[in-house]
């Protein structure tokens, strides 16, 4: 229920954003870029209500395609006029896109209704071809980018149309893009006054029905055929309101708007994350050197962080001057380990970095209640967590600071970026002059030494959409490990990497471990799947094993096995089904080869 909701309110808010357009100059940030024939699709919007032109045009096209239409009536002016008003931009689940080809030129439109629903479908809706003999192949071109649009930015559970059965050339332009007949439904004309309409014959009707309404689905998923071309383990999803506000933002975001989108990006975030206080950073890196050094740890200090984690983690624990000690994972969820952590704590430990990773939630209880005994500090390294949950809290709302990423490969990307945040009204401060380069707020002056981990402001637009995106892209992560939970269910060899109970993960990267009973190694593996055009990664090794630690310690046992044996899978946030369906079976045939 919670996945169809969040669906709902991503049509409504994307439509939305898309018709109350009101500059043109927002309008062609906001299209749909045509690759094949090179033109773009326009959502019709609240500029276009004066655009006599573009009224006429409408109602031509819909008097000249009177026949494809199941009412049909006279159509004028003043009813086209209307109807772009009342039936259009004052729907919330409705939008229409013009078809515009290289030079600009209006030839058709195409759009999508009856979107918020029970089922999670998107309706085609409206393909007319207006202009005839011009631009060849382009309206095959709108249709495979709108449905790719809305498949990667909307992730609806699938898409169908309606189209009256005597319209056999639509029908086959349909067909040839991979809509097939689920359902027909026979119709019967009536006429009341100078409205023609078609109806649904009764049962009891004897005579022949006058057609059918013919309901399509889309099954076969547009591109290239899995394993054509690499799938990838990562990729963003951007849609047009990333690109309206960094757009916004690097043509006006200066002087006096220096900040426009920074100020809102750290306000929503730490609204989302339900913490008092964020501050926008170039980096998750330079979030957790910030937030050591607000909290005053430094030479002679130790700092416990996972075994298993991205190498900054335990980085910015130099930075500061101190030493980081690492401890073991669980086995089952490859999480910082609380029993480990007991056993690493001495005298001179200052910290505790739980990391979230891939987007499992730590088990933040007992690490608070180890920290809250032994007087410690916790820094939650929540790189790849955003939107997370812990018991219903998000990831990032337990520490005295929490760090989060925006590096191109995580769910929510400003291409490179980081987000600190914190409860504490006094750590803010602090952390603030020091990420202003030390700086007196409102002044020259500074006080103290510091650093310089800004994020920029176009970087801060992006960030502010894809957080406006975050919950829908939460759950078209949910949904590729599902798949993938599916698929794997019977495959020897393999065990998924789960979110722990009472937990919500995002999961971020769907992980698996190669057992010891597998005929082949992990690298091995990874090997097998690249020549099948099959992008993995491995999960990172046990850190503690790098030359670069003023402490040597010996790998710990959990994290050394997970760090040899396991990987990420393809898990980038636009995958197709398809896509997950080839690396599964894949994956079958290569361990049981």
């Amino acid at each position: 229920m919670k996945r169809l909701e969040i669906f709902n309110n991503a049509v409504k808010s994307s439509f939305h954003f898309l018709k109350e357009t009101s500059h043109l100059e927002e309008l062609y940030t906001r299209g749909i870029r045509l690759e094949k024939t090179g033109g773009m699709l326009l959502p019709i919007c609240r500029l276009q209500c004066g655009d006599e032109n573009l009224i006429k045009t409408l109602a031509c096209w819909r008097g000249d395609n009177l026949d494809a239409y199941p009412t049909r009536f006279p159509v004028t002016i003043e009813g086209t006029e209307k109807w772009l008003s009342g039936k259009l931009l004052d729907v919330p689940d409705r939008i229409l896109f013009l078809v515009k080809d290289r030079y600009g030129n209006d030839v058709g439109h195409l759009g999508f209704a009856n979107c918020v629903n029970d089922d999670g479908m998107m309706e085609v809706d409206n393909v007319v071809r207006g202009v005839k003999d011009t631009a060849p192949g382009i309206m095959r071109d709108a249709m495979l980018s709108i449905l790719q649009w809305a498949r990667t930015t909307l992730w609806p559970e699938g898409f169908y149309l309606r189209v009256l059965a005597s319209n056999t050339h639509a029908i086959g332009f349909y067909e040839d893009l991979g809509f097939r007949e689920t359902n027909r439904t026979a119709l019967r004309m009536k006429v009341t006054g100078d409205v023609a309409f078609f109806d649904a014959v009764g049962t009891d009707d004897e005579q022949p029905p006058d057609d059918f309404f013919v309901r399509m689905q889309l099954c076969e998923e547009p591109g290239p055929k899995p394993g054509e071309e690499l799938i990838l383990t990562a990729g963003p999803s951007i849609s047009s309101r990333e690109a309206s506000y960094a757009y916004d933002a690097a043509r006006y975001g200066w002087n006096n708007n220096w900040s426009k989108y920074l100020k809102e990006f750290e306000s929503s975030f730490a609204t989302y994350v339900s913490v008092k206080h964020a501050i926008a950073t170039s980096s998750c890196t330079g979030a957790l050197h910030i937030a050591l050094t607000a909290l005053g740890i430094g030479p002679g200090d130790e700092v416990i962080v996972p075994d298993i984690t991205w190498v900054a983690t335990a980085n910015a624990v130099l930075y500061v001057g101190a030493t980081p000690i690492f401890a073991d994972i669980d086995r089952h969820t490859w999480l910082l380990s609380p029993e480990s952590i007991r056993s690493k704590i001495t005298a001179k430990t200052k910290a505790i970095m739980p990391v979230h990773l891939y987007g499992h939630p730590c088990e933040m209880d007992q690490i608070m209640q180890i920290a809250k005994e032994h007087n410690l500090f916790v820094v939650e390294d929540a790189a790849p967590s955003i939107g997370a949950e812990y018991h219903g809290r998000r990831t990032g709302s337990f520490g005295h600071f929490a760090c989060f990423s925006f590096q191109g490969a995580k769910l929510a990307v400003t291409g490179e970026g980081g987000m600190l945040v914190t409860n504490d009204d006094s750590l803010r401060e602090r952390a603030y002059s020091i990420w202003d380069q030390g700086r007196k707020p409102g002044t020259f002056w500074i006080q103290n030494n510091g650093l310089k981990y800004k994020m920029s402001n176009v970087q801060a637009g992006i960030g502010l959409a894809q957080l406006q995106r975050n919950d829908s892209m939460v759950e078209a992560k949910r949904r590729i490990f599902e798949w993938y939970d599916d698929y794997l269910q019977n495959v020897r060899h393999l065990r998924l990497c789960r979110e722990p109970e009472g937990t919500r993960s995002i999961y971020w990267m769907t992980s698996a471990l190669l057992e010891k009973s597998a005929r082949l190694t992990r690298d091995e593996f990874i090997s097998a799947l690249r020549q099948r055009n099959i992008d993995t990664r491995p999960v990172f090794p046990a850190i503690s094993q790098y030359p670069i630690w003023p402490t040597k310690q010996a790998p710990l046992p959990t994290a050394k096995l997970i760090g040899d044996s396991a990987v990420n899978l393809p898990s980038g946030v636009c995958l197709r089904r398809s896509d997950v369906e080839y690396v599964c079976r894949s994956i079958q045939e290569i361990l049981s080869s």
